[in-house]
């Protein structure tokens, strides 16, 4: 018998908000877990007084459990040739919009493993959730922040990684299907990836883990929560349903490419950020990750140029280097409050088959 999800997080309903850096907000997940589920921050891409401001700002608006999210990927090595051959690479890009890509690229933000002060900030502030993605910080992390009282998750996208995570003493596993929007969380993104949707995945996962798995990717609505509990989930996360509800920080462009819907397609990618990720195709998918490219940069490095092409585009006016992360499903999301869409989702739970 694995433990009771709901009663372990202090929860009503087996919804979570995913995490999403850069689209999640304070706003977001307060709302969420006002309506009887699991809001989500994501701090990944923080400074830890960054992060301290935003969970103060969660607290501000809600007193219910909500999860922090870390990124625990292996450090980046900076190669500046590599990383001068994908400048050049993308110079052509750069020049249609008559800029220069940038002298070098950086490590944008930093992983947790290396991140003392991210780790020291989180036992201070206790949380009720701690979620990690991209693989397992060390163990005497997970030690502490689970004596603070802390409810530990991880993504997995395998057996062997679900396997490792259990061992390690995480009380929650995040099984992500490659539905999923954004980035994949594989523990070593080198590897060979089995790609299991996320229903087959759980079915996978069941058996041979003990702890509570919350399926990711693909979910929607009401009735995939049903499936997904059907299939051994103890809930589920949901990001792309939430991105056009009007508290999350997505831009004006990615809104409007939701709203134009079926005519658009997702796909899974390394070159945008240096680690695969899905979502709504864009010129950089499909020219600068053309065949014959040269090797990329580490992530996060990639994602500095990423960032400084769609900069020098948007500048002009153009749309088409922006980033977009999205599940399979994304042009199933509805623009309405997430309280609003919390209780929708539970009323098409519980609807009769």
């Amino acid at each position: 018998m694995r433990p009771n999800l709901l009663s372990m997080l202090n929860i009503r309903y087996p919804i979570i908000q995913a995490p999403m850096a850069g689209i999640s907000t304070p706003a977001l997940a307060a709302a969420v877990s006002e309506a009887g589920g699991l809001g989500s921050i994501a701090v990944g891409t923080s400074t830890p007084q960054q992060a301290r401001a935003a969970i103060a700002a969660v607290r501000e608006m809600t007193s219910k459990p909500f999860n922090v999210n870390v990124f625990t990927h292996a450090p980046a090595t900076g190669d500046p040739a590599r990383e001068a051959a994908w400048l050049a690479w993308l110079r052509p890009h750069f020049a249609h919009f008559g800029a220069e890509p940038p002298a070098a690229l950086t490590e944008i933000y930093r992983s947790f493993m290396t991140d003392d002060a991210m780790f020291e900030l989180l036992l201070a502030e206790r949380p009720a959730v701690v979620s990690f993605h991209f693989g397992l910080p060390a163990q005497v992390h997970i030690d502490a922040l689970k004596k603070a009282g802390i409810v530990l998750f991880t993504t997995a996208t395998s057996l062997e990684e679900a396997q490792q995570i259990e061992a390690a003493g995480i009380d929650v596993i995040v099984a992500q299907g490659i539905e999923a929007g954004g980035h994949r969380g594989m523990f070593d993104p080198s590897a060979s990836d089995a790609a299991l949707p996320t229903f087959e995945l759980l079915r996978e996962l069941s058996g041979k883990v003990s702890v509570p798995l919350v399926a990711a990717g693909g979910i929607m609505d009401g009735k995939d929560i049903r499936t997904a509990l059907e299939n051994g989930a103890s809930a589920v996360q949901m990001g792309s349903a939430f991105i056009a509800c009007p508290e999350s920080s997505a831009p004006p462009h990615h809104r409007a490419l939701i709203a134009q819907g079926a005519g658009l397609q997702t796909e899974l990618t390394a070159v945008i950020s240096g680690r695969p990720a899905r979502g709504i195709v864009n010129r950089l998918f499909l020219d600068a990750g053309a065949p014959g490219h040269p090797p990329l940069p580490d992530y996060p490095i990639a994602y500095d140029a990423a960032k400084a092409l769609h900069a020098a585009a948007s500048s002009k006016g153009n749309q088409d280097y922006s980033v977009n992360w999205g599940g399979t499903g994304f042009a199933r999301a509805r623009s309405m409050p997430a309280g609003e869409l919390v209780a929708a989702l539970v009323a098409e739970m519980n609807e009769t088959p």
